[in-house]
Formats: structure tokens, sequence, C-alpha cells
């Protein structure tokens, strides 16, 4: 009996100290250890750059389950910044992203696919310009451990691309800009 319930707290222990478990993790945003980055074509010749400075969100992962991973994240559409404050206004504005009608982007994921080799596939709906409508991001896990602070982190990279004309976008930024490449930084602390 006695070694019945030293091999039981012993087991429990394992189950609550270890990373192997589904956990619940809040992003980073607020010490700037996640980021939403773009990049466009500018004429074919160059790329232009910037980011979405504020956004929120959340992700469940499981070492042992990946599968079972969910993410949803808001951004503030008002956020953008492309490092050219009258460029940026003009995007805002209502020949593009039209912040004043659709001050909000979001992203909530449906499935995740992992392959063998740690990276995967998330699928999800993104919202834009109003219009929701399901991408892929391929993920790769970047690193999970203890912090220096007493907590628990995990980080993790994705890349994808839209075409704003799916979201109902008309401006026409030419041949060369019809693509929106995605490169998302993901640090979360676990909750």
């Amino acid at each position: 009996m006695k070694s019945k319930f030293i091999k039981g707290l012993a087991l429990a222990s394992l189950i609550t100290t270890s990373p192997l478990y589904a956990a619940d993790y809040v992003i980073d945003t607020k010490g700037a250890h996640a980021s939403i980055q773009f990049r466009i074509s500018h004429l074919g010749t160059s790329w232009l750059t910037g980011r979405f400075n504020t956004f929120s969100g959340e992700f469940s992962y499981d070492a042992a389950n990946p599968a079972a991973s969910k993410v949803n994240v808001d951004i503030d559409v008002n956020s953008f910044d492309s490092n050219h404050a009258e460029r940026d206004k003009h995007i805002r504005g209502d020949e593009y992203l039209d912040v004043a009608k659709h001050p909000k982007a979001s992203f909530v994921s449906s499935s995740y696919t992992p392959n063998e080799d740690g990276s995967g596939v998330m699928k999800g709906m993104l919202t834009l310009y109003g219009t929701s409508k399901e991408i892929s991001i391929d993920v790769k896990k970047v690193g999970e451990g203890k912090d220096p602070w007493g907590g628990y982190r995990a980080g993790f990279e994705g890349t994808t691309k839209i075409q704003p004309k799916d979201f109902g976008m008309n401006y026409q930024l030419g041949p060369a800009a019809e693509t929106v490449y995605l490169e998302l930084h993901i640090e979360g602390i676990r909750k």
C-alpha cells in the first residue's frame, strides 16, 4: 500500500512539473517578445516592410499532442506601421485598410497538423476588412523552457501570405504588390 502511495505521489509530481502536458499561454506583447510583420513588393524593385504594433492573444500547446494546439489573436489594424507617417495615414485610410470601418482583425485557429520534423500547418479564420477567410500558416517551434522570472515560456514562428483582394480590398498597388507576406513571432507565458 505504502509503495503504491509513493508511486502515485511521484507520478503526480511529474504531471504537475513536466512541460509535456496541455498548457495555456498568453502572448507576451507587454515585453515585446512577439511581432506581426509584413512585407509587400514595392514596384517589383524592393520590399515595403512594417508591422502591427498592437495585438493580443493566447494559445494552447501540448508537446505530447501538438495536433490539439490552438491560437487566437486580435489585432488593432490602426497600429499599422511602415515607418513612414504619410504612407501609414494613406494605408489606414478608406482607400485601403479603412480602419474607421474595420478597426480590428483577428485570427482563430481551427486545426493544427504537425509534421515529423516539429514544424506544422495551422489553419484558421483570418478576419480582415470585415471579411473572414480560411488561411494556412506554416509554423515552426522555436523553443520552450523556464524563464529567469519563475515563469515558463514557449515560442513559435510562422509564415503565410494573403492577397488583399480576397478580403475585399480593391485598391490597386500594381501587379507586383498583389501578395502580402506575413511573418509571425509568438512567445507565450504559461498561465
